[in-house]
């Protein structure tokens, strides 16, 4: 299995309800998207101070294996939500592992 975490920092046009639409995108992701075990996502309510460096949307994916990570990128359904990025987006993480 594969992990895949991804976390947005959106510029300051971003409405609130903008980012509960993309957050349902992402837990749709599930339904959708063939290979992924398990996935998460959610809005930072951190209550650190430091070091958040303003990224707010955090994505985590389980993947069944390391073609089904490859195919997620790709895939229409990911595509979609990428496109609808365009304009918001300041910055992204993301980090692949396999799950150990």
């Amino acid at each position: 299995m594969y992990e895949h975490l991804v976390f947005f920092k959106f510029n300051t046009t971003i409405t609130p309800g903008k980012q509960q639409e993309l957050l349902d995108q992402l837990l749709a992701f599930r339904n959708r998207i063939p290979g992924i075990v398990d996935l998460s996502a959610g809005i930072n309510v951190t209550e650190e101070t430091h070091n958040i460096k303003g990224f707010t949307l955090g994505l985590r994916v389980t993947f069944e294996d390391l073609e089904s990570l490859r195919a997620y990128g790709p895939h229409p359904v990911h595509q979609e939500f990428v496109s609808s990025l365009k304009g918001i987006l300041e910055d992204v993480i993301v980090v692949d592992y396999p799950k150990i």
